[in-house]
């Protein structure tokens, strides 16, 4: 057998957790998240159209959209690589989801409570915790003003060796983190929705089709990254730039000439020449 497909590709995990075949595992994910008093019973999974567009362009979003029995509208968004924009993005996303309930002239009550869930394969907060949930609440004394935002961050690298598998979001996890390690094995052994997810993932790898478009959506990814490092390197060159550009103006306040001001800084000459008149 061929080796498994990452489930935490963005690809993979919406097949997996966002299919209408399987229900069973986005609900018990969502359980195991959002521990609610009355439990979820059934999703009905939005967006589950995963054509080759979509895969192919970068700035795709290959999330899963949900509504609960809880009358909760629920997305989960996966992210390999640290992209500096997480809380902004996350609360952007959340806004959408939020104002496009209502068509105009209808009424505020209709809202819904809506969640974002976002899983991380990097260290993004500063909490030492794997799992942070945050809603809206007054500064000083701590009162909710509403659960009906809650922002939930999931770091996946924070999860520590050791921690009770008898949580199911640390099983799920687990799961994430290397589906073919020996704690997934034993929580197959007893957790109907761990195996079936295993089942679904061990299908994709061993399908030449959905390998295919899962290396298709790993180029697509990295060239992405790609993008995002060479405009980071040219802010820093830009920053550089302007740095420079003010030394060289405390310089032509200390009447150094032209020449020594372009060689000190490794400004153009001609831009030295603007800088002065």
């Amino acid at each position: 057998m061929r080796g498994l497909l990452d489930p935490k590709m963005d690809f993979v995990f919406k097949n997996i957790f966002g299919s209408e075949k399987h229900p069973n595992i986005l609900i018990s994910f969502l359980n195991a998240t959002l521990k609610p008093k009355d439990l979820i019973t059934e999703v009905e999974i939005k967006n589950t159209d995963l054509n080759k567009g979509y895969i192919e362009d970068k700035f795709s979003r290959l999330d899963v959209k949900a509504t609960t029995s809880n009358n909760e509208i629920i997305n989960i968004e996966i992210q390999l690589k640290n992209e500096y924009n997480m809380i902004k993005r996350s609360l952007y996303y959340w806004s959408k989801l939020y104002s496009e309930q209502l068509n105009e002239g209808e009424d505020y009550s209709l809202l819904k409570r809506t969640i974002c869930i976002n899983i991380l394969n990097f260290k993004y907060l500063k909490t030492r915790m794997f799992h942070s949930v945050y809603r809206m609440k007054e500064i000083h004394t701590n009162e909710e003003l509403s659960d009906i935002e809650e922002i939930h961050f999931i770091e996946i690298p924070k999860l520590e060796d050791g921690s009770d598998e008898k949580d199911m979001l640390v099983a799920w996890i687990e799961f994430l983190k290397n589906p073919e390690s020996e704690k997934v094995r034993s929580l197959e052994m007893s957790v109907d929705e761990i195996r079936e997810a295993k089942d679904e993932l061990i299908k994709m790898s061993n399908d030449d089709t959905q390998r295919e478009l899962y290396e298709m959506r790993a180029k697509t990814l990295r060239d992405k990254i790609s993008a995002l490092n060479e405009a980071g390197r040219k802010g820093i060159k830009k920053g550089e730039k302007n740095k420079a550009i003010e030394i060289a103006k405390s310089l032509i306040n200390l009447g150094l000439d032209k020449e020594s001001i372009a060689k000190s800084t490794g400004l153009d000459l001609c831009e030295v020449e603007k800088l002065m008149n």
